[in-house]
Order: structure tokens, then sequence, then C-alpha cells
């Protein structure tokens, strides 16, 4: 049932530090309560009050949209960080908040493509979907074409500034549910990515860039922009349907197709880091669709990031030497990106490094290697007591690096959601540094 959206600084800031303090007082009388029961009690409760806390999150970031319902978003790609009953509570999200009435987005629609709803022939009045800034909807230009078209919530602007004003306190409690970490970087960069994805015409130069880049690669679809009925706020795109994340995940479909669409999703992923330079970087699995031959859908080029060609070119030495089994070098190959010891102000230990890097290494080493929750690359994180956790929270990341590390970690969740498998040093292996010129003049091939 459409939702009325809150638009208010005022009201927005008591909705969500009325949520705080609810997930704040349930979250220290669980912590409380655990001190008298035993282990595998004590693990059943919390687990209980995590689902109740993220339901409770859940139904009011997805009534708030914005940059509240983003937050949510944000943690729901986290797989392994959260319990999975918590993941999968807050992934809902993706694709399921609940939608602003119809006459509301269509005064949007009149004030911003030409000729307002005499544009499309039909224009369905239940959305596609209902996401953090607007909604989806199906339509049909006057010429036949199918199209789908992207709507902005009314206020959304002002909506973003009250929320980015007083979104602290609400991720505070939200993050409290695991660990105490710095929220500042993240926040910083949220703030940054959704401000450019208030601006539609924005996002259809991404689009543009995007599609130049794939253009002769049937193997990824980006719908195009229909610019004479675009505008500021409203987006309309051509219409390329694809299987569901949801549905692809199921087993409806065979383990081979999961796994074919797997290496497409990490192949995109990493084409647009270390090649085109140009990264899709909000990996919501609701971005992204599949089709039966293998193809991989992308929908939403909002959030993209430029990757400096130096960063690009430190990322490729890091996965040499992790295709290379070269962890020795990992320490200075990190400090050259700016990653250190924010204690110390000295190089990331090895003993800090070599957890993570054996995980790494069981992906890209020569045996087949499937991405699962139960082999979650995070589970090494949320040993009993946190030591390990508290360690990785004192490195120190460039925003940058920041980014695409949230990137690449979603990516991560969602080969997980897929459980795809395979050699996966093949793919990872085409994006290896390119090789220097032979003593003779000469090229020497790709090394795979």
């Amino acid at each position: 049932m459409p939702r009325t959206l809150t638009t208010s600084p005022l009201g927005r800031l008591l909705r969500m530090g009325t949520l705080a303090t609810r997930v704040s007082t349930s979250l220290a009388a669980q912590q409380a309560m655990s001190f008298w029961l035993s282990d595998p009690i004590a693990n059943a409760r919390r687990t209980e009050s995590f689902v109740l806390n993220a339901m409770r999150v859940t139904e009011a970031l997805g009534e708030m949209k914005g940059a509240a319902m983003k937050v949510g978003q944000m943690l729901s790609v986290h797989e392994g960080l959260l319990p999975p009953e918590v993941c999968a509570v807050l992934r809902t999200l993706q694709r399921d908040a609940p939608p602003v009435s119809f006459a509301r987005m269509r005064a949007v629609i009149d004030a911003e493509v030409p000729g307002g709803m005499a544009c499309f022939r039909h224009l369905d009045r239940t959305p596609l979907a209902a996401a953090s800034i607007g909604q989806v909807y199906r339509a049909q230009l006057q010429d036949g074409r199918d199209v789908v078209v992207k709507v902005q919530y009314p206020d959304i602007d002002r909506i973003v500034a009250a929320d980015l004003k007083n979104l602290k306190k609400l991720f505070g409690s939200l993050i409290a549910m695991v660990v105490d970490i710095d929220f500042e970087p993240l926040w910083l960069e949220l703030r940054e990515r959704l401000l450019e994805e208030l601006n539609y015409r924005q996002e259809a130069a991404n689009i543009a860039r995007m599609r130049s880049y794939y253009a002769d690669d049937p193997t990824v679809q980006i719908p195009g922009v229909v610019e004479r009925a675009s505008g500021q706020r409203v987006l309309v795109l051509d219409y390329v349907p694809g299987i569901a994340p949801e549905d692809a995940c199921s087993s409806s479909y065979s383990q081979a197709l999961r796994n074919r669409w797997g290496e497409q999703l990490l192949s995109f992923t990493l084409r647009g880091l270390l090649e085109h330079q140009f990264l899709h970087a909000d990996p919501n699995f609701g971005n992204f669709a599949f089709r039966e031959d293998g193809t991989l859908v992308v929908y939403d080029q909002g959030c993209v990031k430029d990757v400096p060609e130096p960063l690009a070119r430190g990322c490729r030495k890091l996965l040499d030497a992790c295709l290379e089994q070269r962890l020795a070098d990992l320490p200075d190959l990190l400090h050259a990106l700016g990653v250190y010891d924010r204690s110390t102000g000295q190089r990331v230990p090895q003993a800090v490094i070599a957890p993570l890097a054996e995980q790494v290494l069981q992906i890209v080493g020569p045996e087949p290697f499937q991405f699962s929750r139960s082999n979650d690359l995070y589970s090494l994180l949320l040993d009993r007591n946190g030591s390990y956790l508290r360690e990785l929270t004192r490195l120190e990341l460039p925003p940058d690096l920041m980014f695409i590390n949230r990137t690449l970690s979603g990516v991560y969740g969602n080969l997980c959601q897929l459980e795809a498998q395979g050699h996966w040093s093949h793919v990872i292996g085409s994006f290896r540094s390119p090789s220097p010129p032979a003593a003779n003049g000469t090229m020497r091939g790709p090394r795979l």
C-alpha cells in the first residue's frame, strides 16, 4: 500500500532518533540478559534480538526513503558481517520498500517530461521497484517503444539533506549490533554518492560512457537513455528484461548457469576498476539481472567512481602479488596505496594481513572455489572476542580505496548468494599487470 513520505527535517529527525533509541535499548537489554545465559541460549537470544531490530530498522528506513534507506542497503550487501537472518531482512530494502502514491509521482513526471503524461501511450500506475530516491515504472512511448521510467520522489533533495544531518546517530546504533568502527569515512563517501545520484542528467552521461565501453560485448547489457523524455528528476530508459537476483539464486537455475553469471559479475567489476577505471560502485544486487544465455544486465549507473590511474595500477600490483602468492610484498604494496596501521603510523603488520590473504589465496588458487555463506570471507572477522576485527579497524584507508573496498565486498556478497563456483584465477588472471617489454624489444604475452 502506498505510504505518506515524511519530508520535514524535524519529522525525520524524530523518526530516526526514536528508532535509534529503541535499537540501543534493545541491545543493552540483550547484552545484560546474556550474562546469565549459557552460550547456546545466549547466541540464540542474540540472533533473535538482531532480527527484531533489523525488522524495526527495515520498516522505518523503507518508509523514510532517501539517505536513511540507503544506509540499510549498504548494510545488506555486507554478507557475513551480520547474521544471515538479519541480512535477509535488510536485503528486502533492495527491492521491496513501500511505494509512494502514483498521484505524487505523476506530479514529478508532469513537471519534468516534455508533454508530461502525454509522452506515453501507457504507463503502469504500480511501480516495478521502490528504491531509496525514486520509483521505477513500466511504460510505452507513443511510438510503441517499451521503456522504464525512473522518477525521483517529491522533495527528495530536501529529504536527503535532512537525513545527512541526522544519520550518524542512527548508523552508530546499527553498527553497534556487531562492532564499534569509525563511521566518518563511510559517511562522507555516502554523502558524496547520494548527492551525485540526485542528478539524473549525470546518470544519463554515466550510462552513455558505460555503454561505450561495452558496445562490442554482447555478454553485458546496459539499457540506453531516451533523451527526449528525460530530465533532471525523470530518467526514461529502454526496457531490458532479465532474471531478478533472488530468482537467479534459487534452485530454478543450474549450478553451471549460476557459475557463468558469477564470472560475468566479477569480470564486469574488475574491468571497470582496472581497465576502464570507471567503476560501477553500487553493489546492491537489485541493480543487476541475468539471462539464460549467461548475459549480465546492469540497470543503475547513478553511483559510479572514476578510479585514479595510480590507484588502479596499485590494485593491479596487489592482484599480481596474490596470484603469485607473494604475501611478503603485501605490506609495502598496501603502504604505497596509503594503507597503514593508524595506531603506529607504520606498515600493516604481516600478522594482520595473513588471515585475509589466505582467504583470498583460496579463491585464486588452482582448485575450484565455491562462494557460499559457509566459507564467507568475513567469517574470520567474527571470532569469539572480536580481536581481529579490532585490528582491522585500526587500519587507515584513503577514501578512494575505502569506496572500492565497499564495492568489492558487496560483489563478494552477491557471489555468495549465487553460490558461484569455478577456477577464479582464470577470470582474475586476465586482469594482471601488462608484461614489460622483452630484452629484444618484443612484447611478451599476457601471464595467465
